[in-house]
């Protein structure tokens, strides 16, 4: 039986699949030559967060049949592979570090920690009295791994958690009630895949059922929310959020966001960890295993939250 060809980007993708049975693994640069293995290769694993233009390495590959990606977030790729070519994403891998990014900022905002770091810039003592995450009410939208382990880190502070999904199942909401949800919830935390149902799903109606001093916080992809309609929530003071992900991104240093009162914002960071690329091509080997084997990797593609 001829090995299955892999390519992957960096010296830990050669470290992770050394023990994967069945694989025959090159380590490939996404701006220069490709090596030999790319003439049989039928996997390929994108870097890190890659852009678009890595799409068009597939075209260089004419036996690909698996594109197995490092991020959980798929939107780059989907619809852009050729028939044939299979799709599947890192889910397991990053969910605890998004989740532990969620709890810190609502902890933050709640807390009045931007506010007393200022005041710390400043030399001020800004004594004054804050709220509390605990007895909060939070509508997680988005029902996956990141959601999952969300809700587990939640639970210890005393907050009650609503989950919606794209279809109402068990213990999860269909997104069709989530209009019916958002006035009686303190915090509404986004962590969907970026996908034309979703893209925009964060509009002025959205937000508008929010009820006032409630926290948006974006983990999800930044398209997601319409960012002028979250801008004049937060203008007019009736909103907060927390986001580690805007539209456009990097945000442009002009952008009216930066000064939009009530706002924490970090730069994409929320799964970037010490651990993350051993997580993640954790979860790749496993993928890629299964496809070695004959079987439908756990992971591939579904336009489903």
């Amino acid at each position: 039986m001829v090995d299955v060809g892999v390519l992957v980007p960096c010296e830990e993708g050669l470290a992770a699949f050394a023990d994967v049975r069945g694989v025959a693994v090159a380590r490939y640069d996404p701006e220069g030559e490709l090596p030999d293995l790319a003439a049989s290769a039928q996997i390929l694993v994108p870097p890190f967060l890659a852009a678009g233009e890595v799409v068009a390495i597939v075209e260089r590959l004419p036996e690909l049949r698996l594109v197995q990606l490092l991020t959980a977030g798929a939107e780059s790729w989907v619809g852009r592979l050729p028939d044939g070519v299979a799709l599947s994403d890192c889910r397991g891998a990053h969910g605890g570090a998004t989740a532990e990014w969620v709890v810190s900022v609502l902890l933050a905002t709640y807390r009045h920690l931007p506010q007393f770091v200022r005041a710390q810039d400043e030399r001020q003592w800004d004594h004054h009295r804050t709220e509390e995450l605990a007895g909060k009410r939070v509508l997680i939208v988005g029902a996956g791994d990141v959601a999952e382990n969300t809700v587990r880190r939640l639970v210890p502070f005393g907050v009650r958690t609503t989950l919606v999904g794209r279809r109402a199942r068990h213990g999860v909401h269909g997104i069709d009630e989530v209009a019916e949800l958002l006035p009686s919830h303190d915090a509404c935390v986004v962590i969907v895949p970026l996908t034309d149902t979703t893209r925009g799903l964060v509009d002025t109606r959205f937000l508008a059922a929010m009820p006032n001093g409630a926290v948006l916080v974006n983990g999800a992809r930044g398209p997601v929310v319409d960012t002028a309609a979250l801008t004049a929530e937060l203008i007019s003071g009736r909103l907060r959020a927390a986001v580690d992900v805007t539209d456009p991104e990097p945000l442009p240093a002009d952008h009216p966001l930066w000064d939009a009162p009530g706002l924490l914002l970090t730069p994409h960071v929320g799964g970037n960890v010490p651990l993350a690329m051993e997580r993640a091509f954790g979860v790749a080997a496993e993928q890629i295993a299964a496809f070695v084997r004959g079987e439908r990797p756990p992971n591939l593609v579904e336009n489903g939250y």
